[in-house]
């Protein structure tokens, strides 16, 4: 606990501009002692910046280690996690460590700002509150959509995920006390959707949606990075830098962060809440209630949004991205297809689709959505005729609009087991220091395996892992039955 307090205090020093958490100049006196920190005037105001740069260094960690974990991207280099790929998962992992030691920092910043900064500090606003009570609420889905279990606090017994989604939802709870405007009660209520979603609460998560998409319906609130201070977007490192490449029927959504050629320091961010979230809840909460003409209207209105949002263009030539140099190989172990001459089908057996591999050659530049993009049109959505074809496109829809967000592993059921070091501390560590991973997930780094014929420019992957994510009864919302839609 001291030494979090003393690494937050460092970060809090660093100054943030009102209307971009992630803007600062500079570290004041990175040595001070709390006694001193907490009689300097409004120390609530730099807590919650240190508090929001943690935040930040969390999201982009997270983002890149669940990306490659996941079938989304696959590591054609070494500068990242080579197990994740396979996946391998062992208690032992650094990266693992890593990644629950976030969970601890966000919340232990949280609860220190609430019950010793705000005691010394007369001006702490809502603004404030509401800020931790959504950093603390994040940790709380953090360590239950990722983790077997984790304690509360610091020499606490493990609590299942469940228990930590719970805690979260209990802090966004504390959060729509503090909530001013419409923008800010969508964020909360589309991350209480998430928990309610992922503990497979239909009624809970349809009405938290719902509330959310009444607030805002096309909000999108995203974590932005700070590279002069040393905050940069790890995932941006890893996708626009080449480390990962997607699996071929993702190319068309490559990269989601990038920096343009006369922006080379550019980080960009990475969204964690986003309306496109709460029509997909919705959607498929109508399917578990066996409302599938319900359902593909609000994949449709998901579909306006998705096709709404931004594609990349460079401000300084009014020219898509630029990607040639992304040879897709960088020297590993397999050259992924470039051009649209390639044909991709989601497994063996499946229609070929053209249009998800793009041109990156020489001369060639890209437009690729970083808000949210699929492959998915109307007509798919209308030719869903059963209620499984329906979820098979919800969780295809679900894995577009979400990648490079680190949201994919949740869908897949993996569970990163609790770190040795961790459990070194706690009485009932045995019953999670072992990963879960699905009987379904292939091995050996299956999920990201394809094969290209070049001949007839056909590429086929060799596992849909929607089809079989809704087959073996793996969504969200277990209780829906296989009916014809009506």
């Amino acid at each position: 606990m001291k030494t979090i307090i003393k690494i937050a205090i460092t970060f809090s020093f660093i100054t943030l501009s009102s209307c971009n958490l992630l803007e600062g100049d500079g570290v004041v006196n990175p040595n001070v002692d709390e006694n001193t920190y907490l009689s300097f005037p409004h120390p609530m105001e730099s807590w919650v910046n240190g508090a929001e740069r943690s935040l930040a260094i969390a999201v982009g960690d997270y983002a890149q280690l669940l990306e490659i974990l996941s079938d989304n991207y696959y590591n054609n280099y070494s500068r990242s996690s080579n197990v994740f790929d396979a996946p391998k998962l062992l208690n032992t992992d650094y990266d693992i460590e890593r990644l629950q030691r976030y969970v601890g920092t966000l919340r232990e910043q949280a609860d220190y700002g609430f019950n010793t900064v705000a005691k010394h500090d007369s001006d702490v606003t809502d603004a404030q509150r509401l800020k931790l009570s959504c950093i603390r609420a994040y940790a709380g889905i953090l360590a239950g959509e990722t983790f077997t279990g984790l304690p509360l606090h610091e020499g606490d017994d493990v609590v299942t995920w469940k228990e930590q989604l719970e805690t979260a939802n209990a802090d966004l709870d504390k959060a729509l006390g503090f909530a001013k405007a419409d923008s800010s009660l969508a964020i909360i209520y589309t991350l209480k959707a998430r928990t309610f979603y992922r503990l497979g609460n239909v009624d809970e998560a349809t009405k938290a949606a719902q509330l959310a998409l009444n607030a805002d319906n096309n909000f999108a609130f995203s974590i932005s990075f700070d590279p002069t201070h040393g905050v940069s977007n790890a995932a941006q490192e890893a996708i626009g830098g080449n480390w990962f490449q997607p699996l071929p029927r993702l190319d068309f959504l490559d990269p989601k962060y990038y920096s343009f050629s006369s922006q080379s320091n550019e980080q960009r961010p990475i969204v964690i809440a986003k309306a496109e979230e709460d029509y997909l809840i919705l959607a498929e909460a109508a399917v578990a209630n066996n409302d599938g003409i319900t359902a593909k209207s609000w994949l449709h209105h998901l579909l306006d949004l998705v096709t709404s949002r931004p594609l990349t263009i460079d401000p300084t030539t009014n020219q898509g991205l630029d990607d040639h140099l992304d040879n897709r190989y960088n020297g590993g172990t397999r050259h992924n297809p470039i051009g649209s001459m390639y044909t991709v089908a989601a497994e063996p057996g499946e229609e070929y689709r053209s249009g998800l591999i793009l041109e990156r050659d020489l001369g060639h530049t890209i437009l690729v959505p970083y808000i949210s993009g699929t492959s998915v049109t109307s007509q798919m959505i209308d030719d869903c005729s059963t209620n499984d074809t329906l979820l098979r496109l919800i969780y295809l829809m679900r894995q577009e609009i979400f990648i490079g967000e680190g949201r994919r592993v949740a869908d897949l059921g993996i569970r990163l087991p609790l770190s040795n070091v961790e459990a070194g501390h706690v009485s009932n560590a045995n019953d999670y220091t072992s990963a879960i991973i699905p009987f379904f997930i292939p091995l050996d780094g299956g999920m990201d395996k394809f094969t290209v014929d070049e001949s007839t420019k056909r590429v086929t992957i060799e596992y849909d892992m929607n089809r079989i994510i809704v087959e073996n009864g793996a969504t969200a919302f277990k209780n829906y039955t296989k009916n014809p839609v009506r």
